[in-house]
């Protein structure tokens, strides 16, 4: 993986080297398949919209869709378009092999961490207790991205901490609407 920053090639080599097993090649392929799209968080979301009203979630299921619709905007349609990076599977045949079909598009960044993080943030800031599980679910679905080998850390990294800004950014924005209407303005 000859000019590849040292970071994205050191995380990598050792992923490919040290966390496969029979197991682990049976389980991120699912992992990686919840994020796919963000269906498990929309669906999340989407339930807590339509059967959250007296608990209380409903509103977090409407930003979880807010905070995601932001990361797509900038990351899928604006980042991933403006970067331009390669895939690692296509920067680098043959050196791993691809336990899942090879996704389209750019690798920068991770759009499947970036739903993850964007949902689990504001879930997180809501619940903490609900938010620590999303949370690590996130985070199995942005490793996960490495371990099939179609991203670099650098985008899951980049992927995550866009979707955390997206979810921040959508509870803040939220909080001064409220703020403003509890006012009378």
């Amino acid at each position: 993986m000859s000019g590849l920053n040292a970071f994205d090639q050191t995380i990598m080599a050792w992923v490919q080297s040290h966390c496969h097993s029979p197991w682990a090649d049976r389980l991120f392929p699912a992992v990686t398949g919840l994020g796919e799209g963000g269906v498990f968080w929309i669906a999340a979301a989407l339930l807590l919209v339509v059967l959250g009203k007296k608990s209380g979630w409903r509103s977090t299921g409407f930003l979880m869709l807010c905070a995601m619709l932001a990361g797509l905007l900038v990351g899928e349609l604006g980042l991933k378009n403006l970067v331009c990076r390669p895939r690692p599977f296509a920067a680098f045949p043959g050196y791993a092999s691809l336990l899942i079909p090879p996704p389209s598009g750019w690798s920068f960044p991770s759009g499947h961490s970036c739903s993850s993080f964007a949902a689990a943030a504001v879930v997180f800031c809501r619940d903490r207790r609900w938010g620590a599980a999303a949370l690590v679910l996130a985070g199995l679905i942005a490793f996960s991205r490495v371990f099939l080998f179609v991203h670099y850390p650098t985008d899951v990294l980049a992927g995550a901490a866009l979707g955390a800004l997206c979810g921040l950014g959508t509870l803040w924005a939220y909080g001064r609407v409220q703020r403003r209407k509890e006012a009378g303005l």
